[in-house]
């Protein structure tokens, strides 16, 4: 590493390798030269005056870049395709004068770029999976642990620790959805030509319509794909970017939601992200022990969440068929979309697969809340026994404001139950106490929503991505 000069942190520090290489010059001019050699072997299949020793020498050299020779002919001609194509065509060069023969710029760095998401999506979904399989087992694994329910981050009815994780997961369901969904609209741009009307391919063919709409159709399905746009400009619409970020920032809402419930929850000292047995938490205070994976999510997080509006102007402001102020800026915001989420997933499956859940903590809280909700159950056990109902209410009243009192003006526990042990009116529920305050009569269906849930909206996507399964998350620093 070259530490004179900055270094993009989505690469050095969050991304994975496989993320990082699927946005790399090399598959990118590398996708150049299989759609070159697809668009000559197809237009040689059609009979245009091509040979199949040209198309060889073109396969011979397909993985063989000469980067060097290449950023030597784009100082000179200002123009990265033509770089390329003279490139290409120094190494295979029997087949120098047809390379990109009838096409534009767009025709290579469209469709490359179209392939490069398609990939990163697939990384993404990937990760995806991964992190709900993760979260699956967790929720399934606490589904019967009482804890308690926060609304407005106050104190509210219990749930489970298993439950709450279910709507993390339930985030996610959605979030993949939306993803297979646009995976399902996939389309590449296709050979379009200039302007996108095909008529240089039409000219090439004298004008025979059906070898046009057949040269597409075989160029498209020996990259490996079906559809494309039935009408484009020079460029594919770029509001597609747009719907690519929108996913890939809903994806980052989930994860930003789930980080910054970690954090409460290690503040609370109920649940933790993992710890390494050597991490520094704070260079002044040694004790500490941060959240900084669940931090890290969070920063990352709101990068991409913010990236979708930039995609908007972009498409909202290409003139007519095409303008180039979309190159420079496309080449950052997808691009760092994609490395910054999947930075974000490698620390999602990390912190979720080692979850810390101290149960003795959980009860403790839940203790100290419980006696205040158990009051309408005490309330009615008595009037099964004969007690009035308005009585009994204004006395629980009294005794709570009291026990409220004792907790945030004395600072001391809640003594709640202590106070109606002492009560005659409630005599006759004395010995029942303990089982009135048993936290799971609390904690209504969420054992079963977490097993339904999970069986019923989880499991099918956990099968149809069975084969990707198992990845462990990297945190590197």
């Amino acid at each position: 590493m070259d530490n004179s000069v900055y270094q993009n942190p989505l690469i050095t520090r969050y991304a994975s390798k496989a993320m990082s290489e699927n946005f790399s010059d090399e598959k990118r001019f590398k996708l150049w030269r299989k759609l070159w050699i697809a668009l000559a072997e197809s237009e040689m299949e059609l009979g245009l005056n091509i040979n199949k020793e040209q198309i060889d020498e073109m396969k011979k050299y397909a993985e063989d870049i000469n980067f060097e020779l290449a950023e030597k002919f784009e100082r000179e001609v200002r123009h990265d395709v033509m770089a390329h194509v003279k490139a290409f065509g120094s190494q295979a060069t029997s087949a120098m004068p047809i390379i990109h023969l009838g096409a534009t710029s767009c025709y290579v760095d469209c469709n490359s770029e179209l392939i490069i998401a398609s990939d990163a999506l697939e990384i993404i979904k990937a990760k995806l999976v991964n992190v709900m399989d993760k979260l699956a087992k967790f929720a399934l694994k606490y589904k019967d642990m009482p804890a308690l329910g926060f609304t407005h981050l106050q104190p509210a009815q219990l749930t489970t620790v298993g439950k709450r994780a279910t709507l993390w997961l339930q985030d996610l369901t959605m979030d993949y959805n939306n993803l297979v969904n646009l995976q399902k609209s996939f389309k590449l741009r296709g050979v379009k030509g200039t302007t996108g009307t095909q008529a240089s391919f039409m000219e090439l063919f004298g004008g025979d319509e059906k070898k046009v709409k057949e040269l597409e159709k075989r160029v498209v399905s020996k990259l490996g794909f079906e559809s494309v746009y039935g009408v484009t400009g020079q460029t594919y619409p770029r509001k597609f970017d747009y719907n690519v970020l929108c996913v890939l920032s809903q994806i980052a809402q989930s994860a930003y939601k789930f980080s910054n419930d970690i954090r409460i929850l290690q503040n609370m000292k109920e649940i933790e992200e993992p710890f390494e047995k050597s991490q520094i938490g704070s260079s002044a205070m040694a004790y500490k022990r941060n959240p900084m994976r669940s931090e890290r999510m969070g920063s990352l997080a709101r990068f991409v969440i913010s990236l979708p509006m930039n995609c908007a102007i972009t498409a909202g402001t290409q003139w007519f068929e095409r303008t180039l102020d979309d190159s420079a800026n496309r080449r950052i915001v997808i691009a760092q979309a994609f490395l910054a989420l999947d930075g974000i997933l490698n620390i999602y499956m990390n912190v979720s697969e080692n979850l810390v859940v101290y149960d003795k903590v959980i009860a403790k809280h839940i203790a100290a809340e419980l006696p205040f909700m158990a009051t309408e159950n005490i309330m009615m056990e008595c009037v099964k026994a004969g007690g009035n109902r308005q009585e009994l209410h204004e006395r629980i009243r009294v005794l709570s404001m009291e026990a409220g009192k004792n907790v945030k003006v004395e600072g001391k526990e809640n003594n709640l139950i202590e106070l109606i042990k002492k009560d005659s009116y409630f005599k006759v529920v004395h010995n029942k106490l303990d089982e009135i305050l048993d936290a799971k009569k609390f904690i209504g269906r969420a054992p079963s929503q977490v097993v339904e849930f999970i069986k019923n909206e989880v499991q099918p996507i956990l099968d149809d991505n069975k084969k990707v399964l198992g990845q462990k998350g990297e945190v590197k620093v």
